[in-house]
């Protein structure tokens, strides 16, 4: 049984992590697809292009929330001419690596999406999670939105998997 059909499953990161060097939380699911191999950026465009209604929902119900404490609203642009793939902006990238995110008062974080040739065929998908919490504010949020970006990358991975087979 490959992970696609099993599901993500978790992988320990090292930190500090050279996607954001001042990270104190980090999470990381892999998969493995079938399939040709992608670079990181088509594999991040496709699993962000377009996400399922519920993950919207949540998403809106979230940016009318942090606004209350001025904090950034997700699809944030730090610059007018920003790239961007789905709502976040792109930090750096190559074949096998792109890096999103943007830094906030409360905290900053980073999206990491790596591929990688898996030896049984097809590629390994890995998608990183790095948050740096700058004031307790970012503590109390990540300690509330966690069970929801677990089930997020969890199913983004898992939706991006079914995509390629």
């Amino acid at each position: 049984m490959t992970d696609a059909t099993r599901g993500p499953v978790t992988v320990p990161v090292k930190l500090p992590h050279p996607a954001l060097q001042t990270a104190d939380w980090a999470d990381c699911y892999r998969l493995h697809v079938p399939g040709s191999l992608q670079t990181a950026e088509s594999v991040a465009r496709a699993m962000f292009a377009k996400s399922p209604g519920w993950i919207e929902a949540l998403m809106a119900v979230r940016n009318a929330l942090v606004g209350l404490f001025g904090l950034k609203p997700a699809g944030y642009r730090p610059t007018r001419d920003a790239e961007m793939i789905g709502m976040f902006p792109i930090v750096r990238r190559s074949a096998a690596q792109i890096v999103l995110g943007f830094d906030d008062r409360h905290l900053d974080f980073r999206i990491v999406v790596d591929v990688a040739e898996d030896k049984g065929g097809g590629q390994a998908v890995s998608l990183t999670t790095l948050v740096r919490r700058n004031i307790q504010l970012g503590r109390v949020y990540l300690a509330m939105i966690t069970p929801f970006h677990r089930l997020i990358v969890t199913r983004t991975l898992t939706r991006f998997a079914r995509s390629v087979s």
